[in-house]
């Protein structure tokens, strides 16, 4: 169940539309983005940084996942994934590291930490 819970943020990455990925975040969420040195911290924040994010067209897809559950309202799911931008016409993929750290809210399962970073090494 909780590896299935990347589906929704990925289906809101490819619908182009940062509002709707920041509805998968839980108000008092903490995202360490791949491309900004800044935190994000509300929900404009996080929309701010996925509009940004978006004019790459990026695509992704998890590799390697860990999933682990600390209690019944909370799971954690690391790993890579691998994104695909396009800009100019040209494609690049970056390889990055994960966490989500999800926690249910009334009937939805809200990530509330998300952090992302490179890979420090070319992959390959």
């Amino acid at each position: 169940m909780v590896a299935s819970l990347f589906q929704p943020w990925n289906a809101a990455l490819t619908s182009g539309d940062a509002a709707r990925i920041a509805d998968r975040y839980a108000p008092d969420v903490v995202l360490s983005p791949t491309q900004s040195n800044r935190m994000r911290k509300t929900h404009e924040e996080i929309v701010d940084y996925f509009e940004h994010f978006l004019a790459q067209r990026p695509t992704s897809a998890v590799h390697e996942p860990t999933i682990q559950i600390p209690g019944p309202d909370a799971a954690v799911d690391s790993g890579v994934y691998v994104s695909t931008l396009t800009k100019d016409g040209r494609q690049r993929r970056i390889a990055a590291r994960y966490t989500f750290v999800y926690e249910l809210r009334g009937d939805d399962w809200l990530i509330v930490d998300h952090r992302s970073s490179a890979m420090p090494e070319p992959s390959g």
